[in-house]
């Protein structure tokens, strides 16, 4: 099992309701093809071809976000826990670095719901400060909305706490 030896400095917990499936969810998590078309906030295009996904515990993950303007912003980590289709447990950057460099353990939980499938997502940062932890949860907020545009136009519910 993994874990984190720097001190947790931010967190960060978000909920959707999506209507489909958790299989169907955990693949847009997981597929390159699927990933591309929602991962980045809004007006962000994340290519295809900069991602690769090497979904097993201690496989690695990365991908570039290209903004409006053409910046470039590249994401890795690793995965720490693959259990199809109800739970990731994946970093961003490394949590465990001693450069003072800012990570995340990100855990991603699915469940079937009437409705579909509720996704819960926890972000636990390192080396964080106040204002980068409130430009990451808006962030990660314009990801899984985009995420349930996916699933339809009424793809996604909010449930944040």
């Amino acid at each position: 099992m993994n874990a984190v030896t720097n001190p947790i400095t931010a967190e960060t917990t978000l909920s959707r309701v999506y209507s489909a499936a958790p299989e169907e969810v955990f693949a847009a998590w997981t597929e390159p093809a699927r990933l591309s078309r929602w991962f980045g906030p809004h007006g962000f295009t994340t290519p295809e071809a900069t991602v690769s996904l090497d979904v097993r515990p201690g496989g690695q993950w990365s991908a570039l976000l290209v903004s409006p303007e053409g910046n470039e912003a590249p994401l890795s980590g690793s995965y720490w826990e693959v259990d199809r289709p109800a739970r990731l447990v994946l970093t961003t950057g490394d949590p465990n670095n001693t450069d003072g460099l800012p990570a995340s353990v990100v855990t991603v939980t699915l469940t079937a719901v009437d409705a579909g499938t509720r996704l819960e997502f926890h972000q636990a940062g390192v080396n964080t400060d106040q204002a980068h932890a409130d430009g990451a949860k808006a962030g990660w907020e314009q990801f899984l909305d985009r995420l349930g545009h996916l699933f339809g136009p009424a793809g996604a519910a909010r449930d944040d706490s």
